[in-house]
């Protein structure tokens, strides 16, 4: 009844088996990518509509092709009313990108029968992503720590701190530089009458750097480190993970 020989069928009026099997054959393999995806992925978050739409954006992608087939006009036509649509979600992370554009060639090399193109592509792209993930390419922390420190102000001072941030830091980069000016405290006396009292900070500077640790290193020791440092008055240190955007 159905015409089941794919490499026989014709593009332009796709038989019912062939569409059916190109539609779940480009969501088995995009599952596939999917399943890469959350085992690569050292970032907690992982949202569950982005990795449904892993699995899903193939099964759209060759029903467009199958739909457009060999004809231009079909193509010139489909282009237009997409157009229509404004996709404004944003994907921060450059590897999200990656993974999503390996789900749309899948379903586009499944729309137009290329299933050992799209099988391969798909083995390949997977065996690749669980390769780098655990090679020195990926990262062990993806923690950016800032590091607010107030010393004495002469030149020496950023050498001794960048010295022990170089021994404990993979990377570091100055983000700020204060100078601080003198700080005006109210207080009230025991009379209840409130008056100025000045804070001298005219001999203190600020810095503050962005540094990543690396894998020798910990807080602690960063933290006992710093604190052996000349003169230092006030020391913060804060982790935040900082996404990677382009």
């Amino acid at each position: 009844m159905f015409d089941l020989q794919l490499l026989e069928n014709d593009p332009s009026t796709p038989s019912f088996y062939a569409v059916l099997i190109t539609a779940l054959f480009s969501f088995f393999l995009s599952s596939m990518i999917c399943i890469t995806y959350q085992i690569t992925t050292k970032s907690i978050y992982r949202k569950a509509h982005f990795l449904q739409s892993l699995a899903l954006i193939s099964i759209v992608a060759a029903t467009v092709m199958q739909a457009i087939g060999d004809s231009l006009a079909r193509g010139l036509g489909m282009l237009g009313a997409l157009s229509i649509i404004r996709f404004r979600t944003v994907l921060d992370d450059p590897r999200n990108i990656t993974f999503m554009f390996a789900s749309l060639a899948i379903g586009i090399s499944c729309g137009v029968f290329g299933f050992s193109i799209a099988l391969t592509g798909t083995l390949v792209f997977c065996t690749a992503a669980i390769l780098l993930r655990f090679s020195p390419l990926s990262n062990s922390t993806e923690l950016i720590g800032k590091v607010r420190l107030k010393v004495p102000k002469n030149d020496q001072q950023r050498q001794i701190v960048e010295k022990v941030l170089t021994k404990h830091c993979v990377d570091y980069e100055l983000d700020q530089l204060r100078f601080l000016n003198p700080k005006n405290v109210q207080t009230i006396n025991e009379d209840g009458v409130m008056y100025k009292e000045e804070v001298s900070r005219d001999n203190l500077q600020e810095f503050i750097y962005l540094i990543r640790l690396n894998d020798k290193s910990s807080v602690g020791k960063l933290t006992e480190a710093i604190h052996t440092i000349e003169g230092l008055e006030d020391m913060r240190l804060t982790f935040s993970k900082q996404p990677t955007k382009l």
